[in-house]
């Protein structure tokens, strides 16, 4: 498994590509207490700046949560094709009609009442620290190498990590 350490740019694109290409995460809060409150989020964007955008209901235990402590940690994953990110960051609630219209879509009705839902609210995720595992190869590549070290008995090298601090 080889290693790389990304950072700023790099870091903030390498975030981006995931948590779009993955879309839905489990997003914890309230990590300071056990049982941390897990919930799944669908990503809607990751801005130039490098923020991680949700939409969620005022009414949602982690909006409360976020509004006591601003500490998240999210988890992406995509096993199909062996990707994941886990990322650490702050977040903030934000009520902005503008980003709303920016970020809803129509499949967003099944939760809200419509952009104009006085209850919508959006989330920004700025990340702090985040780790990522993708394959050197496509899945085929890296299923036949596994498949190879299982026979052989050798070690194989199939996936990268890296460690991303934006």
């Amino acid at each position: 498994m080889s290693v790389k350490n990304e950072y700023n740019k790099e870091a903030k694109a390498k975030i981006k590509e995931l948590a779009e290409g993955i879309d839905f995460n489990m997003f914890f809060s309230k990590l300071d207490e056990i049982p941390i409150h897990a919930i799944p989020m669908s990503t809607k964007k990751v801005d130039a700046l490098g923020d991680i955008w949700f939409l969620s209901s005022i009414k949602h235990d982690h909006v409360q949560n976020i509004l006591a402590s601003s500490e998240v940690q999210l988890a992406y994953g995509k096993p199909n094709s062996m990707e994941f990110l886990s990322l650490f960051g702050h977040a903030r609630i934000v009520e902005d009609r503008r980003i709303f219209e920016d970020l809803y879509q129509s499949t967003d009705d099944s939760w809200f009442d419509g952009v104009n839902d006085p209850n919508l609210r959006a989330i920004a995720v700025t990340p702090m620290e985040a780790q990522y595992w993708e394959p050197k190869s496509n899945k085929a590549v890296s299923l036949f190498k596994m498949a190879y070290g299982a026979l052989t008995g050798s070690k194989v090298d199939v996936s990268r990590e890296g460690e991303l601090r934006p």
